[in-house]
């Protein structure tokens, strides 16, 4: 898995250039036996497996090919395309790769149990996505699953816009956008991947967001359930277009490559929590779903709530009683 990792960030990227990590993308999972790739008229890349079964929902995993960077406009000038504020990019120590640059930054490194790069925002995303798909492939897992790559997330979704309001994508998928994201809350890099109840602009689905903490308590896979809403993520741009989505996200240091101190330097993120990600997002694929969680919580409440009846009667009278009085 961390050699998938190495040959992603190894790709140069920014907005609108997203060319070499697609390229990379599709050399890793051409050879996956029952995986399909296309590109759409944008330019994303949709790779689908399919092995279904009657009681499984579709999922569709959606990560974006993109990292802030130079990017040459218009008018010839290289323009920063992403949000980093302008203070923390002042003499910046850039890297030309024709036109656009990014940050003059390792593009792979391990060390102290974690991943480093100048773009783990969303090239590790992408890398879990390559992972399951290969998993599910080797395996030959009776399972449905889209893996979306989207490009120019970093300006506003712009991908994963074109992606939704082209039709391409059935509305009985359910998808799960798997970021990284700086800590909020209770959230800690290395406690295990983040099941995303929401972001900075929306709240996402209840029952499938149930269904991921589900499959992570039969799989025993440690996670964090928390409301990052220091930024947004591309369910949020889905769920515009009437998708059922969810998010995961992996704690992410040095968000955009700017430290807490406001210097530059690579981001990062712990390898366990990457490999609790691909574990995460195989075992919601693979479970079966026959059972609504949500249906199960709702019955366990009701039991709980009933076993309190003695007291309704008494409650409703002494009530009548003040109205009266």
């Amino acid at each position: 898995m961390l050699a998938v990792v190495a040959a992603l960030t190894n790709c140069p990227t920014a907005p609108f250039h997203e060319e070499a990590v697609r390229a990379e993308i599709e050399s890793q999972l051409r050879g996956s036996p029952g995986v399909k790739l296309e590109r759409d008229r944008f330019g994303n890349l949709i790779a689908t497996y399919r092995r279904s079964r009657a009681n499984q929902t579709g999922w569709a995993l959606a990560a974006h090919m993109d990292h802030p960077g130079w990017v040459r406009n218009a008018e010839g000038q290289m323009q920063f395309l992403g949000s980093v504020a302008e203070r923390f990019r002042k003499r910046p120590k850039r890297k030309r790769f024709g036109e656009f640059a990014m940050w003059d930054l390792p593009a792979f490194e391990v060390h102290d149990g974690q991943i480093h790069s100048r773009a783990c925002d969303d090239l590790l995303g992408c890398a879990v996505i390559i992972c399951v798909l290969r998993a599910l492939a080797e395996t030959e897992a009776a399972a449905s699953c889209l893996g979306l790559f989207t490009r120019a997330e970093e300006v506003g979704f712009v991908g994963a816009i074109q992606l939704a309001k082209s039709g391409r994508l059935s509305r009985r998928l359910t998808i799960l956008s798997l970021e990284t994201s700086t800590p909020r809350g209770s959230a800690e890099i290395g406690k295990g991947p983040i099941v995303r109840v929401g972001d900075r602009l929306s709240i996402f689905d209840g029952r499938s967001t149930a269904l991921l903490l589900q499959a992570a308590e039969e799989a025993k896979i440690p996670v964090q359930r928390c409301l990052l809403d220091g930024g947004a993520c591309e369910a949020t741009a889905y769920q515009l277009y009437g998708y059922t989505c969810s998010g995961a996200s992996l704690a992410l240091g040095n968000y955009h490559n700017v430290t807490p101190e406001g210097r530059i330097a690579a981001e990062f993120v712990a390898i366990e929590d990457f490999l609790g990600m691909v574990q995460l997002c195989g075992a919601t694929i693979t479970q079966d779903q026959s059972e609504d969680p949500q249906a199960a919580l709702r019955t366990r409440l009701e039991a709980n709530a009933d076993g309190f009846r003695q007291f309704y009667r008494r409650r409703v009278a002494t009530s009548d009683r003040a109205g009266s009085a």
